[in-house]
């Protein structure tokens, strides 16, 4: 139901990316189902590089799991979600599928002035980006107030200080507790030497 949808927005991207249209000629005739939790996308690569729905019976040549949380992770560009994100089956084609993830870019502000026209196209973008930072620098201020309230306040989280100085206490007690048990092991012995020559 959403190949249709998926096939013609991805189709849009290559045409502007026409580098990704020679990445995929290659890959001609290989499907891949890319499986978003509830949902989930199965398309063909066709001779032109372009991608068209799968035919329902086509079994897929690489599967890309992912969960909706890790698809928002790659529309922002995110590098590490790429360590989080399953992939089976033919590693040159998901090698590919990769690289597109990785590179593709969309013009927005080019589509956005055919509907609004070029100023606003170019406003809308500028306060998207804005935002954008905003958000950004907000989640950052966020999870610094936490550390610090985790840290300071409810030390949930200890400072690294803190454990390095925990670490070295805790090798000063086993060195101090290891030259005990050898005092003490030397203390019995001569003890026992001391009896042995009363008896």
């Amino acid at each position: 139901m959403l190949e249709p949808f998926a096939s013609s927005s991805l189709n849009h991207l290559l045409r502007r990316n026409t580098w990704a249209l020679g990445r995929l000629k290659p890959c001609a005739g290989k499907t891949a189902k890319f499986d978003c939790g509830p949902v989930g996308v199965v398309l063909t690569v066709l001779d032109s590089g372009e991608v068209t729905a799968a035919a329902p019976a086509a079994a897929p040549d690489t599967t890309v799991r992912l969960t909706p949380g890790l698809m928002l992770r790659v529309l922002a560009r995110d590098e590490t979600v790429w360590n989080e994100i399953g992939i089976q089956g033919d590693t040159e084609f998901a090698t590919v599928i990769n690289h597109l993830f990785r590179n593709l870019r969309w013009d927005i502000e080019e589509d956005l002035s055919r509907v609004f026209g070029d100023i606003i196209a170019h406003r809308m973008v500028r306060t998207g980006t804005t935002l954008d930072r905003w958000r950004a620098q907000s989640l950052d201020n966020l999870a610094r107030s936490f550390a610090e309230y985790w840290t300071e306040e409810q030390p949930l989280i200890a400072r690294a200080r803190d454990v390095a100085h925990f670490n070295r206490d805790v090798d000063q007690l086993r060195d101090d507790v290891a030259r005990f048990e050898k005092r003490l092991e030397q203390i019995l012995n001569r003890q026992v030497v001391e009896d042995a020559k009363k008896s």
